[in-house]
Order: C-alpha cells, then sequence, then structure tokens
C-alpha cells in the first residue's frame, strides 16, 4: 500500500490565525507537525509539512487552512494605470507560470482523494457489515462458515454465492471511482474570493481581481466558473507588503469544533488559554466560571489523561455545559457543580491549574458588579491553587487595569482601595446580591501576595479584544 505521508510530502501550507494567535500557531505546527520554512505574515502563519494530511487538519490554534499556490511580493500597480494595464499586471502577478496551477491541482486532487478514500471506506466497511447481518440471518450458520474460510483464504468482500455478484460488483466499481475522479484532465468548477486592504483596496476592487482571474484561468486552464457550488475555491490575499493565493482544504474553518454542541467564548481562544496552563497528565484542571464549559472541554480534548472541574451559579449555563460535555462524550474526565466563584467548595491547594474567562461586555457580561467582586475571585482562585500551579485570565482591557490595581495595592486595606478605584475604570451593572452561599471558607481571605505575573497577551474575540494574563504561584 501506498504510504500517504511519503506521497504528500513537502507540502506548503498557510493558515489564518486571530489577531495575537500567530506566536500559538507557529508552536503548535512545530510541535505537531515538524514544520519547517515557517513564515509570518499579519494574521496568517506559512510552513511546510510532509505529516498526513488529516493530522494538518487537526490544527487547534488556526481559522482556515489553506493549500499555498503562490506567495508573492506586493502588486506593483502604476501610478496612474488604465483598466487594461491593472488587468495585465494582475494576470502576471497572479497567474504566472502556469505549472505552478497544474501542479497545485494535482497536489489539491490528491490531497482530496486522501480525505475522501478514507470515508469512502468507512462507508463501505459500515455497508458491508449491514449486509453480512442480513445475509448471515438468511442462510444461518453456513454463512459464518464462509466468513472464516474467506478470511482464512485471504479474501476481501467476494461471497461463494451467486446471490451477491451484483453486490460484489457494485463494491468493485466504488474501488475504481476515487481513481476516476483524480484524474487531472476532468475540468475543475471553481470560483474566486478576494480580500484587499490597505492602500491596494482603494485602487482594486474584490470584483475587478475575481473578474480578471477568473477570466484567465478559464481561458488557459479550462476550468469552468461555479459560484454556488464549486469543486474548488480560490482565496486571494492582497494587502500592500504581499499577495497570497491558496485553496481552502475544509468547507468549514478549523475553528468551527464538531465535538461542540453550544459555542461560547472562540475555541481558538479557549484553546490557547489551555495551553498557556501548562497541563500535565494526571493534573486537576479548574474553571470557576465555566460558562457552557468552552475552555475546559479544549482542554480536555488535548489533554487525554487530565481532569477537569467546572464551576458556575447559573442554572441555564451549567445546563448548556452538560449537553456539551455529554456531547463530547467527556463525562469520565469532567465533572460540574453548582457553585460560587468567590465561595468555593474546595480544600486549600486542591487543583494543579485555573483558567477563567471572567464575563464582560454585553453578550457574555453578568450581572454582578466585578469590580467589587474580583477581588474576592482572585483570592478564591489563589486558595484552592496549588504552589507552582499556573493561573490563566481572560479578561477585557478595563478588568485588566482593576487586576493590576489589585495585585499591586498594599496588605493593609487591599479590597477596599482596589475596589473604590476599580469603580471608576469599570462600568458595572447592579450587583447580584442572591448568591447563595456555597463554599467551605470561613476565615478571611488571604493577601494576593503570592501570584507571581509570567505574561500578558493581546486577542482578538471578534468585535472586543480581550487581555490573556498568566499568572504562577509561588507560597503558600
Amino acid at each position: 500500500m501506498v504510504n500517504i505521508s511519503n506521497e504528500v510530502s513537502r507540502i506548503r501550507y498557510f493558515c489564518t490565525a486571530g489577531y495575537g494567535m500567530d506566536q500559538f500557531v507557529v508552536d503548535e505546527v512545530t510541535r505537531k507537525l515538524a514544520a519547517h520554512d515557517i513564515e509570518q505574515l499579519q494574521g496568517k502563519v506559512l510552513f511546510s509539512s510532509s505529516v498526513h494530511i488529516n493530522r494538518v487538519k487537526q490544527l487547534k490554534s488556526v481559522e482556515r487552512l489553506f493549500l499555498l499556490m503562490k506567495r508573492d511580493s506586493s502588486l506593483k500597480l502604476p501610478a496612474h494605470a488604465n483598466r487594461a494595464k491593472v488587468a495585465s499586471v494582475l494576470k502576471s502577478t497572479l497567474i504566472g507560470d502556469l505549472q505552478q496551477w497544474t501542479g497545485a491541482e494535482m497536489t489539491w486532487r490528491r490531497l482530496q482523494g486522501v480525505v475522501s478514500d478514507k470515508k469512502k471506506e468507512s462507508e463501505r466497511e459500515e455497508q458491508r457489515n449491514e449486509e453480512e447481518e442480513v445475509f448471515g440471518e438468511e442462510i444461518g450458520g453456513d454463512f459464518q462458515i464462509m466468513k472464516k474460510r474467506r478470511k482464512m483464504d485471504g479474501g476481501d468482500d467476494e461471497y461463494v454465492n451467486t446471490r451477491d455478484d451484483v453486490t460484489a460488483e457494485n463494491r468493485d466499481q466504488d474501488k475504481t471511482a476515487p481513481q476516476d475522479n483524480q484524474h487531472s484532465s476532468v475540468p475543475l468548477s471553481f470560483r474566486i474570493s478576494c480580500k484587499c486592504s490597505g492602500s491596494l483596496s482603494r485602487r482594486l476592487s474584490v470584483q475587478e481581481v475575481s473578474k480578471v482571474l477568473g477570466a484567465s484561468l478559464s481561458g488557459k486552464l479550462g476550468w469552468k466558473v461555479d459560484l454556488r457550488n464549486p469543486q474548488i475555491e480560490i482565496t486571494v490575499y492582497l494587502r500592500d507588503d504581499h499577495c497570497l493565493l491558496g485553496i481552502p482544504l475544509t468547507r468549514l474553518p478549523l475553528a468551527n469544533r464538531c465535538y461542540i454542541k453550544t459555542t461560547g467564548l472562540r475555541s481558538t481562544v479557549a484553546w490557547a488559554m489551555a495551553e498557556l496552563a501548562h497541563i500535565q497528565s494526571g493534573f486537576l484542571v479548574l474553571d470557576p466560571m465555566c460558562g457552557v464549559g468552552t475552555i475546559l472541554i479544549e482542554a480536555a480534548q488535548e489533554h487525554k489523561l487530565a481532569y477537569f472541574l467546572g464551576l458556575d451559579v447559573d442554572d441555564r449555563q451549567l445546563h448548556k455545559a452538560s449537553e456539551n460535555v455529554a456531547f463530547a462524550e467527556l463525562g469520565d474526565r469532567m465533572h460540574l457543580l453548582k457553585a460560587s466563584s468567590t465561595n468555593m467548595p474546595l480544600p486549600s491547594e486542591s487543583v494543579d491549574a485555573v483558567v477563567c474567562d471572567l464575563p464582560f461586555g454585553r453578550k457574555f457580561g453578568t450581572k454582578t458588579d466585578m469590580a467589587a467582586t474580583m477581588p474576592l475571585i482572585l483570592a478564591e482562585m489563589e486558595r484552592v491553587l496549588r504552589v507552582g500551579g499556573n493561573l490563566v485570565l481572560l479578561l477585557s482591557p478595563q478588568l485588566s487595569c482593576l487586576l493590576k490595581k489589585i495585585l499591586t495595592q498594599p496588605q493593609t486595606g487591599t479590597q477596599e482601595s482596589a475596589n473604590q478605584q476599580g469603580a471608576q475604570d469599570v462600568t458595572s451593572i447592579p450587583i447580584q446580591r442572591n448568591e447563595p452561599p456555597m463554599g467551605l471558607m470561613t476565615e478571611p481571605r488571604p493577601p494576593l501576595s503570592f501570584l507571581k505575573h509570567q505574561t500578558t497577551l493581546r486577542l482578538s474575540l471578534g468585535t472586543i479584544d480581550g487581555l490573556l494574563h498568566k499568572y504562577i504561584k509561588t507560597h503558600v
């Protein structure tokens, strides 16, 4: 059998990443894919890898994955060029050598064949099992004898019975179908997706680029334009400093997780938080405001030998989190509990890592006054975290300012002064005062003096930005 990983070696990819996620992508492709020739552009990472395509599609930090067709410097348009001149520059820069396009087409067909072959093989195996069950019921014990004899003879799908000649013939036709589909002489249907930014966006329209590129590909390669359901999509990124052409390798972004039923925090950011926590085998990881459980589920998918606990006071959020845990089949390693983050029912130094997205913004805001309760929440997080454990927080810029003030306050009057200053920085909604006391802690909370700052990163959350903070607990 052909070794697919060798067959598709030295493939050049690029992927898109949210603002602030570039280094996470570089670290992940280096560690998981043994990637080389890595190049970072704004919001994109280019890399080469010989790892099987199915493993490449399991990247967690990227938004979309592309087969790289062409990477070039910026378009050099004359200052007062007419439309004909602009079209000429577009053709020479974007089309270039046709051998690059035919080579990329062959690689794309091969990669699609690898995925489709695996899917078809699984479907044929399922169909074969169903046929064997029905056939076995009809002819009884003789079927089991034939099945054993077929295995001993090294046979695959042939039954020694004329009743299945048609079925065997259909299966043989299925086996040859992928090869026919991969034949490069079959013209592709395609469409162009273009994004212009910078000064180029003021001189070029995406419609103009798509029209010139589409006409050239149709004329020179014989491809057929299909805007509704194309076989292939050519994505073009044009910026002042570079231009990229690629073919998306998945219909949906990789950031759309198949194992999450109800989405919450952006999955790539949730994964990045788990990475910063440096989770090890046997760890107990806590999210004291877990919401629908996105961070813990991302962490559990990546770290198969760790355990996870989510707390929340909102019954609706816990219900959705419970559905997500069941949907991801993580019930044996992840548990949920209704409890307040200001008074957790956990012993001191009982968890190895704490990850938390403190609610903020219009969509994920809370009725709790975060300026007033944040010192209590941080104190509880530090209390339950063991020495040497990591604390990873996702905060708004306003809450980040409050966090800095809390951790730099003198020990006397820490909470009172932090609340007074934080109220000036954070616009909050009235406090929800009916949270039930569910914790085991009865003594005054200790000062926040043993959380050592490690790093702070700014990430895009879509319409707003968030700040990731990492701390390590140094003493009891």
